[in-house]
């Protein structure tokens, strides 16, 4: 079943992307060596509480952080640790939002 959202719906599912895609870009900007996944976690929560959205992945089932990050080999969806990023390292990070009733959610 399909079910169509009216226009003020699609307007604050727009928001919460648009909160995610914030938060990503400024991720983006600051991963650099010496930084910690848990360090990128704590400026993700922020800004997302900064713009009065709920990170959406924290305490879902137990989850106890507000992004996803994967470095190198890990799988998708791994937890924000003390791990320092290094030179080279690759890393995934994913982040979602719950902001005016609806959820927004975006990786890279």
């Amino acid at each position: 079943m399909v079910v169509l959202k009216h226009a003020d719906e699609i307007e604050k599912a727009r928001a919460s992307n648009r909160i995610v895609a914030e938060v990503l870009v400024v991720l983006r900007e600051k991963v650099k060596p010496g930084l910690t996944t848990r360090e990128l976690d704590k400026i993700a929560e922020g800004i997302a509480e900064k713009r009065g959205a709920k990170p959406a992945f924290k305490g879902y089932r137990g989850y106890p952080f507000s992004l996803c990050t994967s470095v190198n080999d890990e799988v998708v969806h791994g937890m924000p640790s003390n791990r320092v990023l290094i030179e080279g390292d690759i890393i995934g990070l994913d982040f979602g939002v719950y902001y005016q009733g609806l959820y927004g959610d975006s990786a890279v």
